[in-house]
C-alpha cells in the first residue's frame, strides 16, 4: 500500500508538470507567494547560478551513491526536486513551509532523497551530498532544515538548507566535473553559512492547499 501510494504521487506530479507547462500557468503560480509542501521545483544557487541536480550517475568514491551536481541549463528535467516533509510527520500539500522546518527534499526522476553524511566530496573535500533511497523512501540522513528570515519559505527569498543529521550547509563552490558529467559543479556540505549555500525556488509547480482536503497527507 505505501509503495502504491508513492507511485501514484510521482505519477501526479510528473503529469501536474507536464499541465503546468502546456497551459503556460504562469499566472497560477504568481497566486502562491511560499514555497508549500508537496510543490515540484527547481533550486537555484544564487552565488553559481547553477541548479540542484542529480541524475542516475553514481559517484565513483565515497559512498557510491547517486550524485548531486548543480547545472547551468535551466529547462533540465532531472532538475525538478518535490518539497515533502521529514519522515513519519504529516505535511499537509499546499500548506506553506515554515522557515526551521524540517523537510526532505525528492528527485523527482529517480524518487531519491537529497542526502548527506561523513564521506568527503570527491572535488572539493568537503562533506559528499548524495541521492538516497528508493520510491522516496530512505533515512534520518535525508532531512534538512529551511533557514530563511520570515515566517515561511518565500518564492522571491534565498535561502540555507542545514543537514539535520551533520550540521552542514549545502552548497556550491564552482569545482567542476569531467566525464561522464563534464561541466557539472559539485554540489557538497560546508560547516559554515556563507555565500556559496543560497538557494532560491525557481521553476516549478507551485501546491495550493485544497479546501476539499481537511486531512494530511503525508509528503
Amino acid at each position: 500500500m505505501r509503495f502504491v501510494q508513492v507511485v501514484h504521487l510521482r505519477i501526479f506530479f510528473k503529469w501536474s508538470l507536464l499541465f503546468c507547462v502546456l497551459l503556460q500557468c504562469e499566472s497560477r503560480e504568481a497566486e502562491v507567494g511560499f514555497v508549500t509542501c508537496g510543490s515540484l521545483v527547481k533550486l537555484l544557487n544564487t552565488r553559481h547560478n547553477v541548479r540542484l541536480h542529480s541524475h542516475d550517475v553514481k559517484y565513483g568514491s565515497g559512498s557510491g551513491q547517486q550524485s548531486v551536481t548543480g547545472v547551468e541549463a535551466a529547462d533540465d528535467a532531472n532538475s525538478y526536486w518535490r518539497i515533502r516533509g521529514k519522515p513519519n510527520t504529516a505535511c499537509q500539500r499546499g500548506e506553506p513551509i515554515r522557515c526551521g522546518q524540517a523537510i526532505r527534499i525528492t528527485h523527482m526522476k529517480t524518487g531519491r532523497n537529497l542526502h548527506s553524511h561523513h564521506f568527503s566530496s570527491p572535488l572539493s573535500n568537503n562533506q559528499e551530498v548524495s541521492a538516497f533511497g528508493e520510491n522516496g523512501e530512505g533515512d534520518d540522513l535525508d532531512v534538512w532544515t529551511v533557514q530563511c528570515g520570515g515566517t515561511y519559505w518565500e518564492r522571491e527569498e534565498a535561502v540555507r538548507f542545514k543537514h539535520k543529521g551533520t550540521e552542514v550547509f549545502l552548497s556550491v563552490t564552482g569545482e567542476q566535473y569531467g566525464h561522464p558529467i563534464r561541466g557539472q559543479r559539485e554540489v557538497h556540505g560546508m560547516s559554515s553559512p556563507n555565500h556559496n549555500n543560497y538557494w532560491r525556488a525557481m521553476e516549478g509547480v507551485f501546491i495550493q492547499p485544497s479546501p476539499d482536503t481537511p486531512h494530511h497527507d503525508e509528503l
